[in-house]
């Protein structure tokens, strides 16, 4: 199929969901959720890929791009409940649910725990923020002999996660209380791009992390998705809150109270982070400001030269 007619089958797909983002609440403008200024934000696209009107924008002063105006928490949580899935699968041309999610998620659960195997030590406890149907939370427990808990805000995946044995938390990340418990080991697969608050997060999650335990946490580097779709748009979608750059993640993750021990570079543009825990620690901000002006130098060179 030609790229005009593909990209007109998609429209339609997306169409056919019928989700009226327009008339959904929504909050803002937003603060930058890293350095915790207005930081002059830039807008850098007004629709994203489903085609919906939703406004990037990326701070000047240390890279972070997010959407500004976005849904509010009530409406994230009605999108997620029986939306996501639907206009997730329309836009790929392919069914994307609670079953099929497992077989995509197989082998991502199988490569992640061969690379993270060699650097626990004795693990009893997992917890995985965003677990979907557990499918990594159930390979690594299993593996490493451990009890696996899920927290995702699927009902639907959570059953399945459920019914495979392991304990099931339905909500946001943001509102997790883990009641003082600690795990061995702190999961946040492809989820922190999803967050309204990925600062309070991973603060939390670095509570909730072991003395001696690990975290891994990993994220969609806006860079890629900008070079493999050639524009700004391709990488914007009403999903993700939050843009993030191997510098900005590692600013989040160490201002949390985390210090990196080792990294890897997914074929999917996600970069993982292992994580030990640590005093919080500022970044460089002016290496960030830096990064924030090629970043957007970048997009305006792409901008004018017809590929975004």
């Amino acid at each position: 199929m030609e790229p005009t007619a593909r990209a007109a089958a998609t429209a339609e797909r997306v169409r056919a969901v019928a989700y009226a983002y327009c008339e959904r609440a929504k909050e803002g403008p937003v603060a930058c959720n890293l350095c915790g200024r207005d930081g002059r934000p830039v807008e850098v696209a007004r629709r994203d890929r489903y085609g919906f009107p939703a406004t990037l924008v990326v701070c000047r002063r240390c890279g972070l791009g997010y959407l500004s105006p976005r849904l509010t928490a009530g409406e994230y949580a009605r999108f997620y409940d029986g939306v996501y899935r639907p206009l997730v699968s329309a836009f790929h041309g392919r069914r994307i649910d609670a079953e099929t999610v497992q077989l995509d998620q197989a082998d991502y659960a199988t490569d992640l725990t061969e690379f993270l195997e060699p650097m626990l030590g004795p693990t009893a406890t997992i917890i995985d923020v965003g677990g979907s149907t557990g499918m990594v939370a159930g390979v690594l427990a299993s593996r490493l002999g451990a009890r696996a808990t899920v927290l995702d805000p699927s009902p639907d995946e959570l059953a399945v996660a459920g019914a495979a044995g392991m304990e099931t938390v339905a909500g946001l990340a943001e509102d997790y209380d883990a009641g003082g418990r600690r795990f061995d080991l702190v999961l946040l697969c492809q989820t922190i791009d999803h967050l309204l608050d990925p600062a309070a997060t991973l603060a939390a999650l670095r509570r909730v992390t072991g003395p001696r335990g690990r975290a891994f946490v990993d994220v969609l580097d806006v860079g890629f998705v900008l070079e493999r779709s050639g524009r700004i748009e391709g990488a914007a979608k009403i999903d993700h809150p939050y843009y993030l750059t191997h510098a900005t993640a590692s600013a989040l993750l160490t201002r949390a109270g985390f210090t990196i021990v080792a990294e890897r570079f997914s074929d999917d543009g996600h970069l993982g982070f292992v994580l030990a825990p640590a005093e919080p620690a500022e970044p460089d901000w002016p290496q960030l400001e830096a990064g924030a002006s090629a970043l957007l130098d970048e997009i305006w060179r792409r901008r004018a030269s017809g590929t975004n």
